[in-house]
């Protein structure tokens, strides 16, 4: 039973703590909050208006659309929760139960509210009134049958919502095993990404060869266009006849049916998604609170023996610290050490790892689809201009890094405050440690660019300067963010722990105004396309000049503003340490 005083008590609890984190944030990341809230709500409210005159205009449109659109929905909704499991892995829960375990409260209660809060997504939001609409403008345009919609894909949202908790816990469960962790989140999110990008990679690349160099004409052409709608109609037999397998696409099945006349698939549907949801989270249940009470995997950890050596023994050396103990030419040996010792911590940070590794593998991807397209045509002059933006968009995936340089030490921060450093060394020690990972990833896709497009080794050359200004201009305006606006990323996933509004506002607009900031070097292959068009000599060198010259200024640039911020982060370090390190709950 329900036992109803628990109940709201904990409901109350969750509320204290909502209203005492946005107190903390003062009254500009309430106002932050609201506005985020009132923008959620209303988008939700748009998509369910948009669906409802969408569905009520369906009215005499055959079952073969009602199944397309119902089919398009369910995809992209299936898609963008992907995106949000990929993001956030480990489930984050709202209110721990391993903090009231040991208080007489029905812990069932407290799993059911944490399952409903995990609901709070982008894609809930969005998709599920727009379902809502649709089902309902298409009752209203063909009839009381199509009523069964509603319940049809609430079982459906239930049955994805039920399993990707139940896959959370499993994860985190796995994931209490430090050794295995990072494994496990690197293979998880770079399989999220492979799935979400395969059907792009095989329609832009490995179809795209299997028709290359086949020029035809006439009659033939009408021919081939002729087969390929006999294998796409082909395609869609195979798909209806599959989807019967694959439990989220029974709605649209249902869908389809009803819009025939026939209401027994979308019932079996209903049934079997609340069947298989309701599985997945008792499932949960038992995992969560097998977890909390150290039971999980009904295994009892053996006592190791610990192991007695002789005494006057020395413990070897662990293993890699040479690296620690390399030299930087000309960099000062306290930035020096810093950038090392950030560079292994970071490497030995899951989130870290995932997080550089989707910023290599979706550029790449990305870059594959885009270059070795059959039909791909891109003139001579603008090869220039597509180098400089694919080093520039790698160094745009690694935006959170520079612009949040503290927030990854938490309580390691106690570490520099209390060094006698210099602060200027310290921005410098934290630049460096990520400047290896940018140019890497920009060397990596200039070179693919460089052979599908067959740039000049003049053209790389100035690519590579324009890298360099691209990294250092990325450490100005990531030291001077990092001082002013940083906040916590909880440890194990990139996910800011209760982001202050200054903090999500500067964030946001730092995303959206980074290519601006970063276009100056765009004049330089700018420069030289307008010097070959006035018809002055080509031999020179216009865009490696300038390349140069814009790389010598930002270093210059860049060395100056050093100790300017230097002395900022003095005067807030005791500021950014109170937010990297105390967890607001």
């Amino acid at each position: 039973m329900v036992n109803w005083d628990q109940l709201k008590t904990i409901i109350w609890l969750r509320w204290r703590l909502t209203r005492n984190m946005w107190m903390r944030q003062g009254g500009f990341g309430a106002v932050i909050a609201a506005l985020v809230a009132f923008a959620a709500y209303a988008l939700g409210a748009a998509s369910f208006v948009g669906a409802l005159l969408g569905g009520m205009a369906l009215g005499h449109a055959t079952a073969f659309v009602v199944w397309a659109i119902w089919c398009g929905v369910t995809v992209a909704f299936l898609f963008l929760w992907m995106i949000g499991l990929a993001q956030e892995i480990q489930r984050s829960e709202t209110i721990d139960l391993q903090r009231l375990m040991h208080l007489p409260v029905a812990l069932g209660q407290i799993f059911v509210i944490n399952y409903l809060a995990s609901h709070l997504a982008f894609s809930i939001m969005i998709f599920v009134p727009a379902m809502m609409g649709l089902a309902i403008g298409l009752t209203i345009s063909r009839g009381s049958a199509m009523l069964l919609l509603i319940p049809l894909f609430l079982s459906m949202v239930f049955m994805i919502t039920a399993w990707t908790y139940c896959l959370r816990g499993w994860l985190a469960t796995l994931m209490s095993n430090p050794r295995r962790r990072r494994n496990v989140v690197m293979v998880i999110v770079f399989t999220f990404i492979l799935l979400g990008q395969g059907p792009n990679l095989y329609i832009n690349v490995f179809h795209g060869f299997q028709g290359h160099g086949a020029s035809v004409t006439g009659l033939k052409m009408q021919r081939q266009h002729e087969g390929q709608d006999a294998a796409l109609k082909d395609k869609f037999v195979q798909l209806q006849s599959v989807q019967k397998f694959i439990p989220p696409l029974w709605l649209p099945l249902g869908a389809q049916a009803l819009a025939g006349g026939s209401v027994l698939p979308a019932l079996f549907g209903t049934f079997g998604c609340f069947v298989i949801g309701a599985l997945g989270l008792s499932r949960s249940y038992r995992g969560t609170v097998r977890f909390y009470r150290g039971e999980s995997g009904g295994k009892v950890a053996s006592r190791a023996q610990p192991i007695r050596k002789p005494a006057g023994v020395a413990a070897p050396a662990a293993a890699g610290s040479s690296f620690m103990e390399l030299r930087l030419p000309v960099v000062p040996e306290q930035s020096a050490a810093l950038a090392l010792a950030t560079f292994r911590s970071l490497l030995r940070a899951p989130e870290v790892k995932m997080a550089w590794g989707a910023s290599i593998i979706v550029p790449l991807i990305i870059g594959v689809s885009i270059l070795f397209r059959r039909d791909l045509k891109i003139p001579e002059a603008a090869s220039p201009f597509v180098a400089t933006g694919a080093v520039l968009f790698s160094v745009f995936m690694l935006v959170q890094f520079f612009s949040n340089q503290f927030g990854f030490d938490r309580d390691a921060f106690r570490s520099l405050i209390l060094s006698s450093a210099d602060r200027k060394f310290i921005l410098l020690g934290k630049n460096l440690a990520c400047f290896p990972v940018g140019a890497g990833f920009g060397v990596i896709l200039l070179a693919l660019f460089s052979v599908r497009l067959q740039l000049s080794s003049l053209v790389v050359l100035a690519t590579l300067l324009q890298l360099g200004a691209l990294l250092l201009m990325a450490g100005v305006v990531g030291n001077m963010l990092s001082i002013l606006a940083p906040y916590r990323i909880q440890p194990g996933t990139m996910k800011p722990t209760k982001m202050p509004g200054l903090a999500m506002v500067v964030l946001m607009f730092s995303h959206l105004l980074f290519p601006f900031a970063m276009a100056p070097v765009f004049l330089a292959p700018l420069a030289e396309l307008l010097w070959r068009t006035a018809g002055w000599p080509e031999a020179v060198p216009v865009n490696l000049i300038l390349s140069m010259g814009l790389l010598g200024l930002v270093a210059l640039v860049y060395w100056q503003t050093l100790g300017p911020l230097g002395r900022l982060l003095q005067r807030r370090e005791t500021r950014i340490l109170g937010i990297v390190t105390v967890e607001v709950e």
